[in-house]
């Protein structure tokens, strides 16, 4: 039995493999994609969703666009991490199709409305869409089953000490969503496991037995990968980690937590800050653990399902 997502996303190489991962698992069913600034400009990254969807024979899933910056502050972008176009070296035929019209969030707010308890929510770009969202619409979040972010750390950040990129591009909206009464929590998928699912070269070695879609989308595009934790050419594919959490919930180990967010401190912002005693309520699950060869078998799986659909 499948899971119906959205995912909210900011393409970006790891969110372009996360897109690609949704395609081949039979335990996802993407009902839409929705795109943010962050790693690049909104116009980018909104063009990269429809180039790998299209790609990747996700043709029909509808891609709006959402939020062009962030809620308070400047927008401030990661082009040195993921290169100019957003999707490092790979170069995508231009789709046939456009971006739907309206706007990120009247989708997902009427899609969580006409499905109540019935669709996960996945974010893994900034947060700007989801906390505008529950902005206008409080219900929201009672009406999603499950919400999932690949974001913050409950150790040390990668743009600064203390803050992760999702979480640092808007903080302001981080704390509306954090705040919110999701159901079972934020389920947040962080640094502390993302940073340990590595495209080693033995993953790399595998994917390039892949056909097209390893040869086009994957090497490609982590060849040009320059996360701040990339080290030998075995960078972290931090969202993929998000929507493989659904497809298989045993690849990762959650602790409950009380989890805010720094919206003021000068070296601070962006940080979340995570109590894992257990005398405070806790409104996030977070992951601490990762079973990272599962992981790699689940994903490659998936992988594996989309070349042979390509040809």
């Amino acid at each position: 039995m499948s899971t119906t997502i959205i995912l909210d996303c900011d393409p970006g190489i790891d969110d372009a493999l996360a897109i690609a991962f949704a395609a081949g698992s039979p335990a996802i069913e993407l009902a839409g994609l929705t795109t943010v600034a962050g790693n690049v400009e909104l116009a980018k990254t909104t063009a990269n969703a429809l180039a790998v969807a299209s790609f990747v024979g996700l043709g029909s899933v509808p891609v709006t666009a959402g939020c062009g910056t962030p809620l308070l502050r400047p927008a401030l972008h990661a082009g040195h991490v993921h290169g100019e176009s957003g999707l490092g070296g790979a170069v995508l035929p231009t789709p046939a199709r456009t971006a739907e019209a309206g706007h990120a969030i009247d989708f997902i707010i009427a899609a969580a409305a006409a499905a109540p308890g019935e669709i996960t929510l996945v974010a893994t770009g900034p947060l700007t869409n989801i906390g505008l969202a529950l902005r206008r619409e409080p219900r929201l979040a009672p009406w999603v089953g499950d919400f999932v972010i690949m974001g913050g750390s409950a150790s040390r950040g990668n743009v600064s000490p203390a803050a992760e990129f999702n979480i640092w591009a808007d903080p302001e909206a981080a704390a509306i969503v954090f705040g919110a009464q999701w159901p079972n929590g934020v389920r947040m998928i962080g640094l502390d496991v993302t940073l340990l699912a590595r495209a080693t070269a033995a993953v790399q070695d595998r994917m390039r037995t892949l056909g097209d879609l390893g040869s086009r989308l994957l090497l490609p595009a982590l060849a040009q990968y320059r996360d701040s934790a990339d080290t030998a050419g075995e960078p972290p594919v931090h969202d993929v980690c998000a929507v493989v959490s659904i497809a298989d919930p045993s690849v990762f180990t959650y602790t409950p937590a009380l989890v805010q967010v720094e919206t003021h401190g000068t070296l601070t912002s962006g940080m979340t800050v995570t109590d894992f005693s257990q005398s405070n309520i806790p409104n996030a699950r977070v992951a601490t653990a990762i079973a990272a060869d599962r992981f790699w078998d689940v994903t490659l799986d998936a992988y594996q399902s989309v070349s042979s659909r390509l040809g």
